[in-house]
C-alpha cells in the first residue's frame, strides 16, 4: 500500500510524462503492413525511439 507521499509523487511523475498517439487504418495497405512490422518488434517503445535518434543523427 502507498502512502499519500508515494501517491503525490507518482502522480505529479505522471503529469510529466509525455505521450503520442499513431493511428493506423485498416484500409491502407501500407499502413497494415507498418502496424504488422511495428507490433513484431520486442519493444516498440525503444524501436520507435531508436529510428527517430538515428533520424536525428542523419540530419545533422
Amino acid at each position: 500500500m502507498q502512502t499519500e507521499a508515494q501517491r503525490r509523487a507518482s502522480s505529479n511523475y505522471r503529469k510529466k510524462v509525455k505521450q503520442l498517439t499513431i493511428r493506423f487504418y485498416p484500409n491502407s495497405d501500407s499502413d497494415e503492413e507498418m502496424y504488422a512490422w511495428l507490433k513484431s518488434q520486442e519493444n516498440t517503445t525503444d524501436y520507435l525511439k531508436r529510428l527517430i535518434s538515428a533520424d536525428m543523427q542523419n540530419s545533422r
